[in-house]
């Protein structure tokens, strides 16, 4: 390959360079100061310490035209000494760190203490317990078995807290380790461009090494810092590091240094990489910001680190993944962070729709409970106060004081847990894991979300404004129709045909007027379409030089790259690209290409069929445009103009008066790319259109190509008024005479606008900021854009979901985007919008399965409270509800697979209340049935099941067999409602595809399982009731037993089950005095057994007496003097331990 710059280069490339031992000619610190430099300071450097960039190459053992040799031992070498390009990430936050934050929760902090409190008390046993003159306080307490009990409660309500705490921390944790695994796949996916062994190959960008030569391109974002080699009209958008707008040239002459995290604008060259990772410009930020922010973190103990996973603002996940030097990461990160340190945890505005509406609910119920709790303690205390001192009369004694403590901390307890039932901390859940579960499925439906709350957004799109080229069309450009010599040719024509000189002008001005980086590849299957590789249009041109039998390579191999003497790049404001080449003989020649009408207004002169140049005046020009381009335009074609102009060799012409220079050319030939429209597009657009949202075709192509295609699309439907515009009649439309856009013209438009052709990027912004600040219609518009372009960038961050091409898509484009498509195509928009809203009605199904609970529990909680002293369920039973319903029901109903029927509704758009009518009808209905049935059950449940009332019972008392069933039934209820949850819009049938998701069928049955497990009587589970109690008298051997324990026997069988409990205790300690008494005194059991007849009598009595055993009143009524003798042993700590060892 021969080369006019690069003469003096290395001769001993890196090639055969591989495997040299010594040193580089320049350490990492030297070039790492050199980058620091700029313009004309960095030039002078350049050239006094170096010798120019010729020989920064040498030192650095690479080719300017070769690259490196790829050979393994000396990439890793250059690796070692100068550095990977991998900014190593911020570091995750650890399980306890996650931890420790779900501890701030506040009503969790209440119910520990309250827990902590109650548990304390249960241990501590006040003297004056047994002090009649405190009321029942003490009554039926402290039977043995039930005084150690007591702690039970509050060592299940902080179990409880517990698993809340781990189960929120391990979904946080899950959900970071999402955001990381998504990081790195976008990562992954971002590769560059270098040279190595002559061989133009794609690298991930974490490979490239210093020496590696890399070409740049328009829309490329810098991996690395670079000194150019070679450039062609380059310009650089360097406001992610320095914060200037202006773009910046890049020459040889003038400014060399391309920094890493800055954007290609314009143009296009190859540059040596200097500095990778940590020791690039950016690197060095990110070091800086990094250790600024553990600065920060020893001063602000408190201050929570700056990348919590909830920063979902658009710092796109900030909080780390391998950056692999995240060019992608620079620009906003690097504002973003330190915009972050001056403002610590101030938390952004949410973009999401979904997001705003839950809060101001999640704030409404919690105030809602707060004022329910806090009125339910205040009855409870002053209903105990009025009904203790005021109607029974009784004095306030110090000794009582701790028992009135202890049910004062109950009430408090009774009132923290209707809070905590009150409050849906599964709603952040479930939206998590919603958001969570839809990204990582939408992964296979080609949309790579790359923030979570755009999957959301997305599914209340009214509008949805799309690119045409690659989006709505495959991107595989072909020339159809050609017109050349004056001869409009319908299909490709013969070269024959073509007079040598034209067709020698045709190859020419392809082959060099383009980018060396477009080819076109042998397919890669046998019998398959040729692969086409770089810009489209421009393979597009190179495949009709190849249908004319001639070969575009050799023309390149004659004139390499460095040969161009200046190059006009292609841009959205020139909409042409052109190259100007020296001749021989001292004179240019320039070649230009780009769209018809914009090159034909500056043609002067057209070949005839001679191939002569002839005049073409302004009539000639309308005609042509009636005769060829138009009907070329109507079959969807995109007309290109290809043009050429000679500059005499006597004075060289004014490169940078850019429209002198395109002026006076003469047109070659016109010719028609077809690129079909994707089959499956039409069918997508009909699905939107039925699902209520609008699409609109925004492109550059001309207006009657652009119509063309909206047709064949479904975008424009015969017989309908919609609009379809150019980019300069929209913006004479909109704009008043100072040219500021008025919102009231641009109203008047959007609504009837389909297609808005020849637009710019700008106008594109204008149209998506125009839609969605518009206050027309019934509702406000969520719009969608799609983009590719690095000048598409603002309208993507404008709208609310911007989605990027993964294919064609600029790297700039990437970085605005929310979700980028890895497919290009339409479709994967469509799957977009079904699992949007099938995140927000997973929520709603939640909601109203949620709201349906806390309703039936704080109504429950509080009358429960108010009238019988105490809540029906337990601190520990709601936490245990909260749990099972939040957690896993918000697990259940927020994995719903999407299905096809969700795009047959209207968008809810941005005003919609979350909960519908249909909703609100589900939830009351609901609410009030399972609200009478409690209720029955909790005031005539006894009477139905002929058990022993639960009502009215003392502290401390152990559970009864009617509020369990009454707990039972509550969770039943529950569950089954979950399977109701399931439809929100009122259809019938709630199992439809219920098999579909196996998750919703597992927690249901789990939970089911549960919940059984957990309210088995425990006096059917034996192993548990003996642990610890040594032997029971069943399984002592009757000759052990003294004779007249037979009769305890019979009256115990006489006693009903339920009752045994407290009694056996009391029996228990009696016989084992008796027995020590009777070897005491050698006495006869005579006595003894006259001494405990009255004593089961008076047991009988007491139960015929009292409804439920576990608050029996130990009164001397109807009692001899021993039973109270008894009762104050029973009272009093354990005589002897259960073995029958006794203590006299």
């Amino acid at each position: 390959m021969t080369n006019n710059v690069v003469v003096d280069h290395h001769p001993g490339n890196s090639v055969a360079e591989g495997n040299h031992e010594g040193d580089f000619g320049c350490s990492m610190v030297e070039l790492r100061n050199l980058m620091e430099l700029r313009s004309a300071e960095a030039v002078a450097r350049l050239n006094d310490s170096y010798g120019g960039v010729q020989n920064v190459c040498k030192r650095l053992k690479t080719s300017p035209v070769e690259g490196l040799s790829g050979n393994p031992t000396d990439l890793e070498k250059r690796r070692q000494v100068f550095g990977q390009n991998f900014i190593p990430p911020k570091k995750a936050k650890t399980f306890l760190q996650l931890v420790w934050e779900a501890l701030q929760d506040v009503t969790l902090i209440i119910l520990e203490i309250a827990a902590i409190i109650s548990l304390g008390l249960s241990f501590y046993h006040p003297p004056g317990g047994d002090n009649e003159l405190c009321g029942q306080s003490s009554g039926g307490v402290e039977d043995e078995g039930e005084s150690q009990a007591g702690w039970i409660e509050g060592a299940a309500i902080l179990f409880s807290v517990i698993i809340v705490v781990l189960v929120t921390a391990f979904n946080d944790w899950s959900k970071e380790k999402q955001f990381r695994g998504l990081q790195s796949r976008i990562e992954q996916e971002q590769k560059f461009t270098v040279i190595r062994k002559g061989q133009v190959i794609q690298i991930p960008v974490a490979e490239i090494v210093v020496g590696d030569i890399a070409q740049i391109k328009y829309g490329d974002l810098l991996p690395a810092d670079g000194i150019l080699i070679q450039g062609n009209d380059l310009k650089i958008d360097e406001s992610s590091l320095t914060g200037e707008s202006d773009q910046v040239k890049k020459s040889l002459e003038k400014d060399p240094m391309l920094l890493s995290g800055t954007h290609v604008m314009e143009g296009s060259g190859r540059m040596v990489v200097t500095a990778v990772g940590i020791n690039s410009q950016t690197g060095i930020i990110f070091t800086l910001l990094g250790a600024g922010e553990g600065d920060e973190e020893k001063k602000v103990k408190k201050g929570k680190k700056g990348g919590a996973p909830e920063n979902r603002n658009k710092a796109k996940t900030q909080d780390g993944v391998a950056l692999e030097i995240q060019p992608l990461k620079s620009q906003e990160g690097v504002e973003n962070e330190e915009k972050e340190k001056k403002k610590v945890k101030v938390p952004k505005k949410e973009k999401s729709v979904l997001q705003g509406k839950l809060t101001r609910l999640a704030v409404q119920i919690g105030k809602a409970g707060l004022i329910m709790s806090a009125i339910t303690v205040i009855i409870l205390v002053l209903y105990f106060v009025i009904d203790t001192f005021g109607v029974q009369g009784r004095p306030w004694l110090a000794e009582c004081t701790p028992i009135y403590i202890q049910y004062f901390v109950k009430f408090f307890i009774i009132g923290v847990t209707v809070l905590v039932v009150a409050v849906p901390e599964g709603l952040p859940l479930a939206v998590t894991i919603s958001l969570a579960y839809s990204v990582k499925k939408m992964m296979k439906d080609n949309n790579l979300v790359r923030h979570l709350d755009a999957c959301e957004t997305m599914g209340n799109a009214t509008a949805i404004c799309s690119d045409k080229t690659g989006t709505l069309t495959m991107n595989r450009m072909t020339v159809v129709q050609a017109f050349v010599g004056d001869t409009h040719y319908r299909q490709i024509p013969d070269p024959e045909a073509i007079l040598p000189k034209i067709l020698d002008l045709i190859v020419n001005g392809v082959a060099i007027n383009s980018a060396y980086t477009s080819k076109i590849l042998p397919p890669e299957k046998e019998g398959g379409l040729p692969r086409q590789v770089g810009n489209k249009t421009e393979c597009a041109l190179l495949g009709f030089v190849l249908d004319l039998k001639q070969d575009y390579q050799a023309v390149r191999n004659e004139v390499p790259e460095e040969k161009l003497y200046k190059v006009y790049t292609f841009n959205s404001v020139r909409k042409s690209m052109s190259t100007v080449l020296k001749n021989g003989n001292g004179g240019f020649r320039m070649y230009s290409k780009g769209a018809s009408e914009i090159i034909l207004r500056k043609c002067t002169k057209i070949l005839d069929k001679n191939g002569d140049p002839r005049l073409f005046k302004v009539k000639d020009r309308d005609e042509m445009v009636k005769k060829v381009i138009e009907p070329m335009a109507c079959h969807g074609l995109r007309t290109i103009c290809l043009a050429f102009r000679d500059f005499p060799g006597d004075t060289e012409p004014d490169w940078d008066s850019e429209n002198e220079i395109l002026s006076d050319l003469t047109c070659i030939a016109v010719v028609g790319i077809e690129d079909p429209v994707r089959p499956e597009v039409p069918d997508a657009i009909l699905k939107c259109q039925r699902a209520g949202i609008t699409v609109r075709m925004v492109t550059g192509d001309n207006i009657n190509t652009a119509r063309a295609i909206a047709t064949k699309c479904g975008i424009l439907l015969p017989g309908e008024d919609f609009l379809c515009l150019e980019g300069k009649e929209f913006n004479r439309l909109i704009r008043n005479e100072k040219g500021e856009v008025e919102q009231e013209q641009l109203d008047k438009i959007w609504p009837k606008l389909r297609v808005l052709a020849r637009s710019s990027p700008t106008d594109k912004h204008t149209l998506v900021k125009g839609i969605i600040d518009s206050t027309v219609g019934d509702q406000r518009q969520v719009v969608a854009v799609t983009g590719d372009g690095t000048n598409d960038g603002p309208a993507l961050k404008k709208a609310d979901v911007g989605f990027a091409m993964g294919i064609a898509g600029t790297d700039v484009a990437k970085e605005a985007s929310d979700i980028i498509l890895t497919d290009d195509n339409f479709t994967s928009i469509v799957k977009a919008v079904m699992w949007g809203r099938n995140v927000y009605d997973s929520i709603s199904k939640f909601l109203q399965f949620q709201l349906t609970v806390n309703i039936v529990a704080v109504i429950v909680a509080f009358t429960g409270a108010c009238i019988t002293q105490d809540s029906p369920l337990k601190a520990v039973q709601m936490l245990w509800v909260n749990l099972i319903m939040d957690t896993f029901a918000s697990l259940a109903l927020a994995t719903e697979p999407p299905s096809e029927s969700l795009l047959l509704r209207k968008p809810y758009g941005r005003n919609k209340p979350l909960i519908s009518r249909t909703m609100m009808k589900n939830i009351l209905g609901h609410a009030v049935y399972q609200l009478t049935i409690i209720f029955t059950l909790l005031f005539a449940g006894e009477k139905f099941f002929d058990i022993d009332s639960g009502r009215n019972a003392p502290l401390h008392s152990p559970p009864t067999e009617h509020y369990t069933i009454v707990f039972n039934t509550f969770v039943m209820m529950q569950l089954f409602n979950e399977i109701n949850a399931r439809k929100i819009h009122g259809e019938r049938n709630v199992f439809e595809s219920i098999y579909r998701n196996p998750i919703f069928c597992t927690v249901v049955l789990g939970t089911f399982a549960a919940q059984v497990i957990c309210t088995v009587p425990t006096s059917h589970l034996k192993f548990l009731k003996e642990a610890g109690h040594g032997i029971t008298k069943e399984e002592i051997p009757e000759e052990e037993l003294p004779e007249d324990v037979d009769e305890i026997d019979h009256a115990e069988m006489e006693l009903r089950r339920g009752q045994i409990l407290w009694f056996r205790g009391l029996n228990r300690i009696q016989t084992q005095m008796d027995v020590v008494y009777t070897f005491q005194t050698g006495a006869s059991s005579l006595q003894g057994a006259l001494r405990r007849q009255p004593s089961i009598v008076s047991q009988h009595h007491d139960v015929k007496n009292v409804s439920s055993p576990t608050h029996v009143a130990l009164s001397s009524v109807n009692s001899t003097p021993t039973t109270s003798a008894v009762a104050a042993a029973a009272a009093s700590p354990p005589v002897g331990n259960q073995s029958g060892e006794c203590v006299p």
